[in-house]
């Protein structure tokens, strides 16, 4: 089961690094993409994103419990659901009330900054490093 573990871990760490550090960042440069249309794409691609992680967190949950697991192992999976969970449980909602702002705005008119993508970006981060650790323990298990 390790071998599924290993494989699980680094699609999650891959969708996490292409979609949050790649598309996100690039779709904002994109000849007439608004702060509105990109918000708007943001929505539905993080609800798509956080969906497939779900499943791929109780993947790799399940693998790595029904493995040989080390404490390490163990330490690693927990922390990057624990990440995930952060996320869908507090920052999403924080960063969803502050788009909904954005997004109600009159145009031109964008309400204050907010910390909520900077929490966000800082727990995916936090999240890529434990994915990436975690796929290189298991793989050398």
């Amino acid at each position: 089961m390790d071998h599924v573990a290993v494989a699980l871990v680094f699609c999650w760490l891959g969708m996490v690094v292409a979609i949050s550090f790649i598309e996100a960042p690039l779709k904002f440069r994109a000849p007439g993409v608004t702060i509105r249309l990109g918000l708007g794409i943001g929505r539905i691609v993080f609800r798509a994103l956080n969906a497939v992680e779900t499943v791929l967190a109780a993947g790799v949950l399940v693998t790595v419990l029904f493995g040989h697991p080390t404490v390490p192992a163990l330490t690693l999976t927990g922390t990057a659901v624990a990440v995930l969970v952060l996320q869908l449980g507090v920052i999403r909602p924080w960063l969803s009330r502050r788009t909904d702002r954005v997004l109600a705005a009159p145009d031109g008119q964008d309400p204050p900054r907010s910390r909520a993508h900077l929490a966000y970006v800082a727990a995916e981060s936090v999240k890529v490093l434990v994915l990436f650790a975690l796929g290189v323990l298991l793989s050398m298990v």
